[in-house]
């Protein structure tokens, strides 16, 4: 689910415990999590409601002005039935506190050597450690430029980085990426 800052930040503190969709099946399932910008939030209840007896202060509860507001924007969609899908944070992205842990284990490097040499080794050629360094050595850099210095589509590149920020190697910023503490702590600790 995609959910805008306003949002987020309403679920966080807690202003915010239902989100409603039009789909034509529920797109979550209750006890499902969703990494976002703010963190974890985990989907609860997901019922099939009936619009026209949404309330103000159910609309509200889901960050929105009032009903009417509410209605309007799942009208934009014709296909389907409304769902009211319950939400709560769980936490900060374990993915933050990862990235931080820059004290790697013999057990820690071997893990990430293991993963990144199958990525490696999905792909056409060796990509993860030129990723890295050039994440490393430019950062906050667009990513069409890092990508055209690395012969990479965009897409494909961000998809990549994607991969290694799972691992907790980079992280992203407004533009661009920046390496981690964890991943310059495994560049630094590993041969090139």
């Amino acid at each position: 689910m995609i959910f805008d800052r306003a949002t987020l930040d309403g679920i966080v503190s807690g202003r915010v415990d239902r989100a409603y969709r039009r789909w034509t099946h529920p797109q979550v399932k209750a006890g499902s999590q969703q990494r976002t910008a703010v963190g974890v939030i985990e989907f609860g209840a997901v019922e099939q409601v009936d619009a026209d007896a949404i309330s103000d202060a159910d609309a509200r509860a889901a960050g929105q002005r009032d009903a009417v507001t509410l209605r309007k924007k799942l009208a934009r969609r014709v296909e389907g039935e409304v769902w009211r899908v319950a939400v709560r944070y769980a936490g900060a992205d374990p993915r933050v506190a990862l990235r931080q842990d820059a004290d790697l284990s013999a057990d820690d490097r071997a893990d990430l050597d293991r993963r990144l040499a199958r990525m490696d080794a999905a792909a056409d050629e060796p990509w993860t450690r030129p990723a890295l360094e050039v994440i490393r050595d430019q950062p906050a850099v667009v990513s069409t430029e890092l990508a055209a210095s690395l012969d990479m589509e965009r897409f494909v590149f961000k998809r990549r980085v994607r991969r290694l920020k799972e691992l907790g190697l980079t992280e992203s910023l407004e533009v661009g990426y920046r390496i981690s503490p964890r991943g310059a702590a495994y560049l630094d600790g590993s041969q090139g």
